[in-house]
């Protein structure tokens, strides 16, 4: 929020507002993604972060697929193959003055933590010196 004695501008809660839709669309594009679309047995897809836009037009959602690299282009096909649906679902659980176009993007923050990690991991282990 604004410092104490500033006072709270439209921009400062636009802001806020923006993060709570983004919030509400997350956590219902994530329910309506796992009941309506099945992926295969050995992929775990999840919504990982949204952004929509100041408009309410678009709307960027990052999923993760923790999975071989051919499942997640196949998973991200598959959501663009879906994306009508998935924006009629959201329509009914989300009012909005628009319903936002969804732009579905790989996100490997996870895996690139993991890489990291390991990293971390290779450095405290003591090297044999040959």
């Amino acid at each position: 929020m604004a410092a104490q004695g500033e006072p709270i501008t439209f921009e400062v809660v636009m802001k806020h507002r923006l993060e709570r839709v983004n919030e509400v669309i997350k956590r219902e594009l994530s329910e309506i993604i796992s009941r309506e679309i099945n992926f295969s047995a050995q992929t775990l897809v999840t919504v990982h972060a949204v952004d929509i836009t100041a408009d309410l037009r678009q709307c960027h959602v990052f999923v993760s697929v923790i999975g071989k690299a051919d499942q997640k282009t196949r998973v991200l096909s598959e959501l663009e193959e879906h994306r009508g649906m998935l924006q009629r679902e959201l329509a009914k659980r989300v009012v909005l003055k628009y319903t936002p176009h969804l732009n579905f993007k790989l996100d490997n923050s996870i895996e690139r933590g993991s890489r990291v990690l390991e990293i971390m991991q290779d450095l405290e282990k003591p090297r044999d010196d040959r």
